[in-house]
């Protein structure tokens, strides 16, 4: 009986991951919509004020868009995994900064001010001052899980800059806020925006290891899961801390937006819902006392329960009474759904605040509650990105990290649109990105690089495995 031998030969293969596109040219293609818009709100104001395009529509096209070029390029070579968005909204938003700025650098109310200068030039430099930033930070920063050796280094740098602003000599005070200092030839700096990344880095390196420690519960209390009363120390040094800040710097802002930012990051390390419901027992109580013998905060909480009064003794020359806080309500009243037009509205009644801590209410009067419904909307899709990044990372430190900095940014916006739009006291921070402000620009394109740079490492595809020495050719045999 004969049988027939069929040898049929194959060999074993590996399968190489999938690649996730790298969405640079959905990058490109956003960046062309986001330097457009500006260039046409530009010459949109132009023609509202003057009759005619304004003559340096080409040189501002032409720059931002050379400006936004390089971030794309150095994007596309050392970030090509980053997320396609984040650059294009804080673009557009900066962008959209620049054309208000410099349609409040025409206001004759505004030049007839003794401390008059024309900002937008300044904030042009100040934002290419940020885009190489941006671009240092990822060509210089390979992996972010490198700043994790530096915690407590971090944590030393970002004393050194709050303290900054009380050294004699250094320190400047602006409107009763001691957060400046004052560099000669250069102006003002405000260190403050530089320490919450600082400070964002040593919270999610310090976290990162201590957060199973932290997240121990010794006794339920009205369905709160308390913590030990040691694991309470971090808290209270952080909050002591913000209330420092609050005392000797007068500044409200920051030391909200440092406290919230550490418990975020501590809610998100150890998912307890209790170190929420301590953090704003705890940055209630420190707000009230602070403010029950401090005279500047003072002044703004008044100005918070009853504008109109604080407007009225204002116009009487009373001394310490504002009447910023009315005219913004007024200017986002006068705007309505649709707002007065871009060049149009009185917003530059505010004065000399008008284009930095109140910028908003220039949007708010002349892009209306929609206008106005959709700058929101940018930062809000900026903050959604940092999360998903978040979500995305591989590592736990990059994770805490992209929280850390996302949750300060919705922190800052939140801050600042609260205290404009009458929601909450005012606190003399800057819009980001839309308001004026070497520090605030600079130290926001540096935010938004650290976290492209965390995008690309948690979307960036794993390498394929190495192909089985041991998978070797087969024989099968049939009859």
């Amino acid at each position: 009986m004969s049988s027939t031998t069929n040898t049929s030969t194959h060999h074993t293969s590996t399968i190489g991951s999938i690649g996730t596109p790298s969405r640079r040219n959905t990058e490109l293609a956003l960046l062309l919509f986001a330097v457009a818009i500006p260039v046409f709100a530009y010459a949109n104001v132009g023609l509202a004020i003057n009759d005619q395009v304004p003559p340096g529509l080409l040189g501002y096209g032409v720059g931002l868009g050379l400006l936004a070029g390089v971030g794309h390029l150095v994007v596309r070579k050392f970030a090509p995994y980053a997320d396609p968005l984040m650059l294009p909204l804080a673009t557009l938003l900066n962008g959209l900064g620049l054309v208000v700025i410099w349609r409040l650098d025409q206001s004759k109310r505004l030049q007839a001010l003794p401390t008059f200068v024309s900002a937008a030039p300044r904030q042009l430099l100040y934002t290419a001052l940020g885009i190489a930033l941006f671009v240092a930070v990822l060509i210089f920063l390979k992996d972010h899980r490198v700043l994790q050796r530096y915690t407590y280094i971090s944590m030393m740098g970002a004393l050194v800059l709050l303290v900054l602003p009380l050294v004699p000599g250094l320190g400047a005070n602006v409107y009763g806020a001691k957060i400046w200092i004052s560099i000669p030839g250069l102006g003002t700096l405000q260190p403050g925006e530089f320490a919450k990344i600082v400070l964002a880095v040593f919270f999610a390196g310090y976290l990162m290891v201590k957060r199973d420690a932290l997240a121990l519960a010794s006794r339920r209390f009205m369905g709160l899961y308390l913590p030990r009363g040691r694991d309470l120390g971090p808290i209270v040094v952080v909050w002591i801390i913000s209330i420092l800040v609050l005392v000797f710097e007068t500044d409200l802002g920051t030391s909200l937006l440092f406290f919230g930012m550490f418990v975020v990051m501590l809610y998100v390390a150890t998912e307890r819902t209790s170190w929420i419901v301590f953090g704003l027992l705890m940055s209630a109580v420190g707000a009230v006392g602070v403010a029950s013998f401090e005279p500047h905060v003072q002044q703004r909480v008044q100005a918070w329960l009853n504008p109109l009064r604080e407007y009225k003794l204002s116009q009487q020359g009373v001394f310490g009474h504002s009447e910023q806080s009315m005219e913004a309500l007024w200017a986002f009243g006068s705007g309505g759904t649709m707002g007065t037009g871009l060049g149009q509205g009185n917003s530059d009644l505010i004065k000399f605040a008008a284009n930095s801590d109140f910028i908003l209410a220039t949007f708010g009067e002349e892009l209306g509650l929609a206008g106005l419904m959709a700058i929101l909307l940018l930062y809000g899709l900026i903050v959604e990105r940092g999360v998903r990044t978040a979500l995305a990372a591989r590592d736990p430190f990059g994770k805490l990290l992209a929280v850390g900095l996302s949750g300060a940014f919705a922190l800052q916006v939140f801050v600042v649109a609260g205290g404009v739009m009458g929601l909450i006291p005012l606190t003399g921070m800057t819009m980001p990105f839309l308001a004026y402000g070497g520090s605030s620009v600079i130290a926001n394109w540096a935010l938004i690089g650290i976290l492209l740079r965390i995008s690309d490492t948690a979307r960036r595809p794993a390498p394929a495995p190495a192909p089985n020495p041991d998978a070797e050719m087969t024989q099968v045999v049939r009859p």
